[in-house]
């Protein structure tokens, strides 16, 4: 058996660094994922005036609830998707002038239903090109709250971005959601404010944030589900071979884990404790229909394994894969087809034939980490597979190359 330390949770380390910048004293992060997108996460904080002091195993922020300790910032937000929908959200609880913008990439990834929310509570913000896109200015005087409307069927961010708002704002917020995908990451947000100290509840579809701040605290980041799913998925692909990944056990906060449920009804062996998981491979997987509109982001995992089932692989109800770093979607669909495999899709569905991925072939990646991370368990079986941007792994696991070779030749 092996097992593999996973570096922190993407989505744990961002929403972590929010609520420390938000709340009342200084606040330690323990283990945070040192990626392109929480450093550049810190490094816009940093630009809002915030002290913001790392080190290798903790990094630790100054909090300052009256909002950013600047009157005027120009913020980059590289490529990442939490930093450019949350800090200008953050900035909109202080007082004074914040542009934002971001690389080519993240430019193309939509903001109006967040933009919309936020002008609905007075929020002066202005877009400077595109209308829903980055570059944006915020020109902040604080947020009295109140009751909104939002659609988050495309990004459960702009859900995310607004509750962590709540606290910060003058009265409250009241958010009704008429649409709402990947909805185990907003359970990882509601449970994170709480333990910052925050007052939010939900009833049916509205959340209910009381103006009650936050509190600095110190604050532990579990490893990564999404990433972990690479490894997971080799487990269960190559037959002898198990794999542990310590800290992700039965009271992790993301949804990501379920992923090794889709796995368990392909064959694989899964065993979840409180102190970790462990996938193992049976010889077998099965053809299977699964919806994972909750666990989305592990589309493409399942996706690059997908041709080595005894039957077809149906994915549905992952419209929203279609605007993330690419359209992982066609992504997907199109480096299987590359390999040789049999693929149909539809608006928010794929369907992948089995098949023996034939190569050599170079991976169309579309700068999307996650492609990459997906194919290389393909490559596990498929020899001559190679990356047109193997780099772009940066976003979230600079050193997952390395990793995954170490993994892939343990006896």
């Amino acid at each position: 058996m092996t097992v593999i330390d996973i570096p922190g949770s993407k989505s744990v380390t961002a929403r972590a660094l929010f609520l420390a910048a938000a709340a009342e004293g200084t606040t330690t992060l323990l283990r945070p994922l040192v990626s392109d997108d929480t450093e550049g996460f810190a490094e816009g904080l940093a630009a809002l005036g915030h002290a913001v002091r790392r080190e290798p195993e903790a990094w630790h922020i100054e909090g300052r609830p009256a909002g950013p300790g600047v009157e005027t910032a120009d913020v980059y937000c590289r490529d990442g998707a939490t930093t450019a929908r949350f800090l200008p959200t953050l900035a909109a609880a202080g007082h004074g002038t914040y542009r934002f913008d971001a690389s080519a990439q993240m430019r193309r990834r939509p903001l109006g239903p967040l933009s919309t929310a936020l002008r609905d509570l007075g929020v002066d913000l202005r877009h400077g090109e595109k209308e829903g896109h980055h570059p944006l200015d915020v020109h902040a005087s604080g947020v009295k709250g109140g009751a909104l409307t939002l659609d988050a069927g495309q990004s459960s961010q702009y859900l995310t971005a607004l509750l962590m708002l709540g606290p910060l704002t003058a009265e409250g917020l009241d958010i009704t959601v008429t649409d709402l995908v990947s909805e185990p990451y907003v359970e990882i947000t509601l449970a994170m404010m709480r333990s910052f100290g925050a007052e939010v509840t939900r009833e049916g579809r509205t959340y209910r944030v009381a103006p009650a701040g936050y509190r600095a605290r110190t604050y532990g980041i579990e490893p990564d589900a999404s990433t972990a799913s690479y490894f997971f998925a080799a487990a269960a692909l190559e037959p002898g071979r198990s794999v542990t990944v310590p800290g992700l056990g039965t009271g992790a906060l993301q949804g990501d884990l379920a992923f090794v449920d889709v796995l368990r009804r392909m064959g694989a062996d899964v065993e979840i404790t409180d102190t970790g998981t462990t996938v193992r491979s049976t010889g077998t997987l099965r053809g299977l229909t699964v919806n994972m509109r909750d666990i989305s982001d592990t589309m493409p995992t399942l996706a690059a394994i997908a041709p080595f089932a005894d039957g077809p692989v149906r994915i549905e109800d992952v419209a929203n894969t279609r605007v993330k770093e690419c359209d992982r979607l066609d992504a997907c669909a199109e480096n299987l087809r590359r390999l040789g495999i049999t693929v149909e899709t539809g608006p928010d569905w794929i369907e992948i034939h089995p098949g023996t991925p034939a190569g050599p072939v170079e991976i169309a990646t579309h700068g999307d980490h996650r492609i990459v991370m997906s194919f290389a368990v393909t490559a596990l079986r498929t020899p001559g597979i190679t990356f047109d941007d193997p780099g772009c792994v940066k976003k979230t696991f600079p050193g997952f190359h390395q990793v995954f070779d170490a993994f892939v030749h343990t006896p």
